[in-house]
């Protein structure tokens, strides 16, 4: 039904791949003015290295992180112009969210943050994050097939004298742990030994979401206390908390908290679904946000933009 309420769903870091910005992008004017108002702020040519590349440079984290919030918006335009799109509709949307990066996409597609403004802070926020990276190398880990507590305990067992912590919890029996590189690299056996199906080292920079990124914790924290940060019109879901919020004031504190904070995507996901919500829209590259869905609520559909 064209009033029945959805959602907007936004990836985070690790959804880029070169030429995800496709021929789309180029083709659809309101797009292209997204990549456009976004390279003006970061002063190089972001649909350039979306489009071609190097892979090596766009999955830096300094990168990758702009380059996924404007692609993203990009892709938010395209929803629009779509006959079928939610957005063109009546329905209502009772909240949104976005997967850590995610979370400034869906202020901006609430109307908490301007274009501009939300390319601002994403740039800071990547590049204090590959300065920790580069300063305390680490790494993530993903456990599959254990719950929260015996994730707790690998952590205890294959700490040692490092940080480990859990850093995203994203769907049942699948929570990333993130830490220093050493202790990184103990997690499979300790996991084995608790029953784990499988652990699978992320191809990421560094520690995120851990005690690891606190100067970049206290970077970001600066740069938001000066950015115009409006009351959402659409409640937007913390990843620190699950839980939805509009205050301005609340919202730059989660946010400089979340760098250093467990993602609680699952909780985030469960709260929406709480709500009534019909169908789900995951936009932005890639499908992960689809794929953790369907373990948390196999029957609720999630649609791609471009789908078909």
């Amino acid at each position: 039904m064209a009033d029945e309420p959805f959602a907007v769903l936004f990836p985070g870091q690790g959804a880029q791949f070169v030429g995800m910005a496709g021929d789309w992008c180029a083709a659809y004017p309101p797009a292209l003015a997204i990549f456009e108002r976004a390279s003006a702020v970061l002063g190089y040519d972001l649909l350039e290295i979306c489009r071609q590349g190097p892979a090596e440079r766009l999955s830096t984290t300094a990168v990758s992180q702009p380059a996924i919030l404007v692609t993203s918006l990009a892709m938010l335009e395209l929803l629009r112009s779509q006959p079928e799109s939610p957005l063109a509709g009546g329905g209502s949307q009772p909240a949104t969210a976005g997967l850590s990066l995610g979370e400034y996409t869906a202020l901006v597609h609430a109307g908490g943050l301007d274009l501009e403004s939300a390319v601002q802070v994403v740039d800071v926020r990547g590049r204090a994050m590959q300065a920790c990276a580069e300063a305390n190398p680490g790494g993530m880990v993903a456990i599959l097939g254990l719950d929260r507590d015996q994730v707790a305990a690998v952590c205890n067992e294959a700490r040692g004298g490092c940080v480990l912590e859990v850093a995203n919890v994203l769907c049942p029996g699948n929570i990333v742990v993130s830490g220093s590189r050493d202790a990184c690299e103990r997690v499979p056996a300790a996991a084995a030994t608790v029953g784990a199906m499988k652990c699978v080292p992320l191809d990421v920079a560094g520690a995120f979401h851990t005690s690891l990124m606190e100067p970049a914790r206290e970077q970001l924290a600066a740069v938001l206390a000066e950015v115009d940060l409006r009351p959402p019109q659409i409640p937007v879901v913390s990843n620190v908390d699950a839980k939805p919020h509009t205050d301005p004031e609340e919202i730059r504190d989660l946010l400089a908290r979340q760098v250093c904070g467990v993602v609680e995507w699952q909780a985030s996901m469960e709260y929406l679904l709480s709500t009534g919500v019909g169908p789900l829209w995951e936009v932005g590259p890639g499908r992960v946000l689809r794929g953790l869905l369907k373990r948390i609520d196999r029957k609720r559909p999630c649609h791609g933009v471009l789908d078909g």
